[in-house]
């Protein structure tokens, strides 16, 4: 502090231009470096993820190049001439499949057979043994190219340029793909074989570079390239020979010794930048692997790094000029609005030291020049923050307070609220209760007297039946079956009338279940509705599969199935049909649970606003109806441990399912020791009927 002028202790302006210059000064600085080293890092970073997937997008452009070559064969071969020749000429297929080889963009196309075959590879021999297509790259030497075509060996040679051994490369890199052949008993008997020489070839890189490198990817300059080596020599290429004009291409050419000894030599994959023919790239590079695995050159994609360094130099000169005028603009800033806010501190100042009686020390001595402005107006301050301090005390007093009494009557609120709706929802629960009790009261009275009205006559019906079946004695056989008919149908009245009362006395009517097959107890449903089906032009189909016995009674199962008809017919109106499944019932393990049986309708469907009110008791859409009859069959249903379950589309129909189970999951009471007599019973009744 001593060794700055006095001027500037004492004066506010430039200690606050001073102090707002040189962090904003600092902070610009550091930003700058912090980028360059951020951008340079990542920038190189994300090139060489991108390079690795250019690398992974290539090798998979190849193997899609090799697999449509084998599929181009596995068409020539599956085809009607092919076939055709091969079941009448079969000595002749040589000559005619070599000249279709142009026709699937080969370079060659012949059959291998007899003692040919036994040059292929074990492993090739496996697959096409067993249907499949082999499809690898390989190296051939030039007599094997000779014997497949003079011209195919002339274009496999490619002059070395640049390269300390001058020479000449005869072999040639072929992608080759062979494909099975069989004979009627299923053996091989030949192989398709077909492929492309890539020696000199443009194809295949070209149409790479398209997949890897598409438009607009590259900065402006960059180029995009792909080749494939036959060892470390570039076979197939597209680097300009001159990668400043852009010419030609660097075939024949030999990849640098640092690539070649970490592709080629260990078989692992190279991604940095690298030198390629005349100029540095960000490069790629993946052994090529043949037929067992063996390394024969390798796929490279890069492309050009001076671009990438341009753009980034472009880059970094406009930031570092943005940063100028940045830090320009911020002085002048600083400068001009120091001007305006210096002005009121003085002026501050002037009125401070006027009103120095009121004065309080609680910043005390400052270390600062006793005639500095700050020092002056830190004494003034302490005032106005100690009176500050102590009125914001008193406020956050009322407002904790407030908050309190706030907090107080909401929580009873609160409270109130919850008690309220409690006692709503007890109201409506017992209004609930009130309105079914009444109802069911009702419907017990109601039922009391129908029974009574019917049982009476029922029972002087069931007397006369029975007397006259005495009386008439042996005479009585010729109607002795419709005789027994007339008393099913009775006992079946009196079941009804049981049932219509097992919703206002259910304790009184429950009985055991009784261990049954089902197929039967559909059959006469079915009986019972058919002719009032047959009236309402309603087709009925049945399709019962069920094997499984079930455990239930007979009488109230006929029931819910009559009840299930009844209600399907009633959605129908005048015409369409009604289809009865039944199945054994499997759970979603797969274990035998029991049989379901379906009664499916093409109607009118349910709506979904009411699907969850069809089994509540009274629930009708029917201006006639009850709306017990789903309601008492569920109950029926759920008493044995099954399911009623109902899937319905509006306009398109309804499908309702019973599952029944094998041993029925009864309520607490029953008599499982008399059940497991009537299972007993039944099984030794089928053994004895051929069940």
């Amino acid at each position: 502090m001593t060794l700055l002028p006095r001027w500037l202790k004492t004066k506010v302006r430039w200690r606050l231009l001073l102090l707002t210059s040189v962090p904003i000064t600092l902070t610009l600085v550091g930003m700058i470096g912090l980028t360059l080293y951020w951008t340079l890092t990542y920038s190189w970073q994300n090139l060489l993820t991108n390079v690795r997937g250019d690398l992974r997008v290539a090798h998979h452009a190849v193997s899609v190049q090799q697999q449509r070559q084998a599929e181009h064969l596995e068409h020539l071969r599956d085809a009607w001439a092919f076939q055709l020749r091969l079941r009448e000429s079969p000595d002749q297929l040589q000559e005619w499949v070599m000249p279709l080889a142009a026709n699937y963009g080969l370079d060659f196309l012949r059959l291998r057979r007899g003692p040919e075959l036994d040059q292929l590879t074990a492993q090739a021999r496996t697959a096409l043994t067993a249907g499949r297509s082999v499809s690898h790259f390989v190296v051939w030497s030039r007599e094997q190219l000779l014997a497949l075509s003079p011209a195919l060996a002339s274009r496999a040679v490619l002059d070395r340029e640049h390269t300390a051994d001058l020479g000449q490369e005869t072999r040639g890199l072929v992608s080759l793909s062979l494909t099975p052949v069989m004979a009627q008993d299923g053996s091989l008997w030949a192989v398709l074989e077909g492929g492309e020489l890539i020696n000199g070839s443009t194809r295949l890189v070209d149409e790479i570079r398209g997949q890897v490198f598409a438009k607009n990817t590259l900065p402006e300059g960059g180029v995009g390239t792909v080749t494939l080596f036959l060892g470390d020599l570039r076979v197939s290429t597209n680097v300009p020979a001159s990668s400043s004009r852009q010419l030609g291409r660097a075939v024949g050419t030999r990849v640098s010794p640092p690539v070649r000894e970490q592709v080629l030599g260990r078989g692992e994959m190279w991604v940095d930048r690298a030198f390629v023919h005349d100029a540095w790239y960000v490069s790629g590079y993946e052994p090529l692997l043949g037929a067992n695995g063996e390394r024969i050159g390798m796929l490279y994609v890069g492309f050009l790094e001076w671009p990438i360094i341009r753009t980034y130099l472009t880059n970094l000169v406009e930031l570092g000029s943005g940063v100028v005028v940045l830090l320009l603009l911020s002085g002048l800033l600083v400068y001009r609005g120091a001007r305006g806010l210096f002005t009121p501190i003085e002026r501050m100042h002037k009125v401070v030291r006027q009103v120095q009686h009121d004065q309080s020390a609680r910043v005390g001595a400052l270390p600062l020049d006793p005639d500095h402005e700050l020092a002056e107006l830190g004494r003034q301050f302490d005032a106005m923050l100690d009176r500050q301090a102590a009125h914001q005390q008193q406020l956050a007093r009322s407002a904790d307070q407030l908050e309190q009494k706030v907090a107080e009557r909401t929580l009873s609120l609160k409270q109130k609220t919850a008690e309220l709706e409690h006692h709503i929802h007890m109201l409506t629960e017992a209004r609930q209760q009130l309105l079914i009790s009444e109802k069911l009261a009702a419907l017990g009275e109601l039922c009391a007297g129908v029974a009574h009205e019917i049982n009476n006559p029922l029972a002087v019906i069931l007397g006369n039946v029975e007397l006259m079946k005495l009386e008439l004695g042996e005479a009585a056989d010729p109607v002795s079956d419709e005789l027994a008919l007339v008393l099913a149908q009775i006992e079946r009245i009196r079941a009804i009338t049981r049932s219509l009362l097992q919703y206002s006395r259910p304790g009184d009517y429950e009985t055991a279940p009784v261990w049954q097959h089902l197929t039967p107890i559909i059959e006469e449903s079915l009986t019972l509705v058919r002719s009032a089906l047959r009236q309402q032009q309603v087709a009925l189909v049945a399709d019962l599969r069920a094997q499984q016995p079930i455990e239930a009674d007979r009488q109230q199962l006929l029931q819910v199935l009559i009840n299930l008809l009844v209600n399907a017919s009633h959605a129908l109106g005048e015409q369409g049909e009604i289809r009865v499944e039944s199945r054994d019932w499997f759970d979603d393990l797969g274990q035998l649970r029991g049989a379901e049986v379906r009664v499916i309708d093409n109607g009118s469907g349910i709506e979904a606003a009411i699907m969850d009110k069809i089994f509540d008791p009274f629930f009708t859409t029917r201006a006639t109806g009850t709306g017990l009859g789903l309601a008492l069959s569920h109950r029926i249903i759920s008493r044995w441990g099954g399911e009623l379950l109902v899937d319905s589309t509006p306009g398109q129909g309804s499908c309702f399912t019973i599952r029944l189970r094998s041993h029925a999951l009864l309520p607490s009471g029953s008599e499982p020791a008399k059940l497991e007599g009537w299972r007993i019973a039944l099984n030794a009744e089928g053994r004895e009927t051929g069940d």
